[in-house]
């Protein structure tokens, strides 16, 4: 039999997308030989390879805004809106770290190096420093430094990584995007809908940004940093410009990797009203992720791979 890969994409808040996709792929009793991840992908793949993906979806069904919001450590002078130490400890102390090498199964993460722009594969080391450096979204997370070198997110350079999974000793692949159409059919997320959902995204990321200060900033000096985005509402605001930026980047660099490299089975769950940082929304987007595979399970059956 040809060993089965899965190349989890980024997208932040939408790859939750990821755990529905892995949960009815088993139930079609199709389990990836290879897990790759970027970004969110990476986080997780590695729970999947770590045997915690069940665990992990119970954790974030109880997941509201203000839950989410207390995670994010405000930091406004290390290079990113937030630090990122705060959720990485709480996933080591809830869940654990491992080994890469001790996991079950091949498993590897990409990140991008800050300062040569080079694609960077995690294949061994610690879990979570591979997920850490690999989830750095530029503006959001602050660069995560490790062996000498800064990381940034690994979405940048490889989105939905195809190529790492075939490194791994990976037959073939399925893709997971959660970003943009990858499939057959060429449907594509519309640049209006990406520009709504980033406009309401401003909006309540501004509020949530705003309880986190309140929650770790006693003296309210950080908070009048963060009002300032609000004063000008004729112009694109913080968090549109990011998220527009990086999600028509990503969705182009998408279309170009896998155009070199294209996968043996391409799924794009239709996830587009689910905001960059709405991982509150964990329910939906799991929903989403299983009907996806429902809806592509005639393709999925009688593709090669399972021949």
């Amino acid at each position: 039999m040809p060993r089965i890969g899965i190349a989890l994409g980024s997208g932040a808040a939408r790859g939750w997308a990821h755990i529905g996709v892995l949960q009815e792929l088993a139930k079609m009793q199709i389990e990836p030989d290879v897990v790759c991840g970027s970004s969110i992908g990476a986080l997780v793949g590695g729970s999947s390879v770590a045997g915690q993906l069940e665990q992990l979806e119970e954790w974030l069904l109880t997941l509201d805004r203000l839950q989410v919001a207390k995670f994010f450590d405000v930091s406004l002078i290390k290079g990113g809106l937030i630090a990122g130490k705060r959720i990485i400890d709480f996933f080591r102390e809830r869940f654990g770290d491992f080994e890469i090498s001790a996991l079950a199964k091949p498993y590897g993460a990409v990140a991008t190096d800050l300062y040569t722009g080079q694609e960077t594969w995690f294949r061994s080391g610690y879990l979570l420093d591979a997920v850490r450096a690999s989830i750095s979204i530029p503006g959001f997370f602050a660069p995560f430094f490790l062996n000498g070198r800064w990381y940034i997110d690994g979405g940048i350079v490889n989105p939905v990584p195809v190529s790492l999974c075939r490194a791994l000793g990976a037959d073939t692949v399925i893709a997971v995007d959660v970003n943009g159409c990858i499939a057959d059919d060429g449907r594509s997320c519309a640049a209006d809908t990406a520009l709504q959902s980033s406009e309401n995204q401003e909006k309540i990321l501004q509020n949530d940004i705003l309880l986190a200060v309140a929650e770790a900033d006693a003296d309210g000096s950080a908070e009048a940093e963060i009002g300032a985005w609000q004063e000008d509402t004729k112009t694109p605001g913080f968090f549109q410009v990011i998220y527009n930026s990086i999600h028509f980047m990503q969705q182009t660099i998408t279309r170009a990797r896998l155009a070199y490299d294209p996968p043996d089975v391409a799924l794009c769950p239709d996830i587009y009203d689910i905001g960059f940082m709405d991982f509150h929304e964990a329910e939906k987007a799991i929903a989403d992720g299983r009907r996806c595979v429902q809806e592509h399970e005639s393709q999925i059956v009688h593709s090669s791979f399972l021949s």
